[in-house]
């Protein structure tokens, strides 16, 4: 009696497909593993590159010798004064809020799956300078005490934006989006409300909270940025794999292990004080958060998590539109009006683009 044949056999001369699959998906990971990589390093050496080019040139050129004498602490003649108290503390303190702004903006956008989703268009910088003009102008306050109220009323905003999402155990995404564009709205009202009462020198100083602007930096804003960054920087980029699970849908990334909520609270929280420190620092640049994640994307590819691209674009772009502000357009500009002018074209077209595809953003 002869055995029964088996049914898993398949016709002659077709192999098995599954090793040419995995070493096709395979080699795509190692291709898209050398594209980042790549990426991350590039970036790194313009952001180097743009960082030395803000010490050495200006008005008056100094050598590389005399810039690094001034970073090891000696005192070149001439270099001292211009390099060491006005170029260095505001290089510095580009390369640390544009890091700031660009992981909190890709925080945001990774996170809410939504490219408005951006503290700077969802009024969470608008709270912080609202919080800050009132300070100034109805309570004549300045220094540290206007930093720190600024900071905490931008955390505010951020949480009753988050509360007010908040439905049936979600703050949904596109929500949160346009209940945060309503209140950068309403903050908007307060600042114009104060501006309109302010009085000469109060209206200077208001407006350089409102432009966003490194003139004058100090050390003192380099440490206060710096701090936010090793605390809550490390805490997103800690969660850099549970936000990534996040971009597949709350169902899913729960099936997978994470906690979908805790997330998003931890996350905006974080993002929310990144964002509030370097507004404390440097007054709201504008639209930096907004453009340093589609950027990123394009450089590296929308796959894999894109917070250290993002947040090494924002250094670049800082420091470039500051270097630009100084120097290209004969005049002195600050770095949100720079920047303002780069953002504003790139929202109306996202707006446009979703307009046309009938999609939502």
């Amino acid at each position: 009696m002869s055995a029964p044949q088996s049914t898993d056999q398949r016709p002659p001369g077709l192999a098995d497909p599954a090793p040419a699959v995995l070493d096709r998906v395979r080699a795509g990971r190692r291709a898209r593993r050398r594209r980042r990589a790549t990426a991350i390093g590039v970036l790194a050496a313009l952001v180097a590159a743009a960082y030395a080019g803000s010490l050495m040139l200006g008005p008056t050129v100094y050598p590389p010798s005399d810039v690094l004498a001034v970073v090891l602490g000696q005192e070149p003649p001439g270099a001292q004064f211009v390099v060491g108290r006005l170029r260095l503390p505001r290089a510095s303190l580009a390369v640390l809020v544009g890091l700031a702004f660009g992981l909190a903006g890709a925080t945001f956008q990774t996170l809410l799956r939504n490219p408005l989703a951006s503290p700077d268009i969802i009024g969470v910088t608008e709270g912080a300078s609202a919080a800050a003009a009132v300070a100034i102008v109805s309570f004549s306050l300045n220094g540290l005490l206007v930093s720190w109220l600024a900071v905490a009323a931008g955390i505010g905003v951020a949480l009753t934006i988050y509360l007010l999402a908040y439905r049936r155990g979600v703050a949904a995404g596109t929500r949160f989006v346009l209940i945060g564009i309503g209140v950068a709205l309403m903050m908007q009202s307060v600042i114009s409300w104060q501006l309109e009462r302010a009085r000469n020198f109060e209206l200077a100083e208001a407006m350089r909270w409102l432009t966003g602007s490194l003139n004058g930096a100090l050390w003192r804003d380099n440490l206060l940025v710096l701090a936010a960054l090793l605390l809550l920087g490390t805490a997103i980029l800690l969660q850099a794999r549970s936000l990534d699970a996040s971009q597949l849908g709350d169902d899913t990334a729960s099936a997978l292990g994470v906690r979908v909520e805790r997330l998003r609270l931890l996350a905006i929280v974080s993002a929310v004080g990144l964002v509030c420190f370097a507004t404390a620092a440097s007054g709201p640049i504008a639209f930096l958060a907004f453009l340093c994640g589609p950027i990123a994307a394009r450089i590296v590819g929308p796959r894999g998590s894109l917070l250290v691209p993002a947040a090494l674009v924002g250094a670049l772009l800082t420091l470039v539109a500051d270097f630009v502000g100084q120097h290209a357009f004969g005049t002195r500009m600050p770095v949100g009006v720079v920047t303002g002018i780069l953002g504003a074209p790139y929202l109306i077209y996202l707006i446009v683009r979703v307009n046309r595809v009938g999609g939502t953003v």
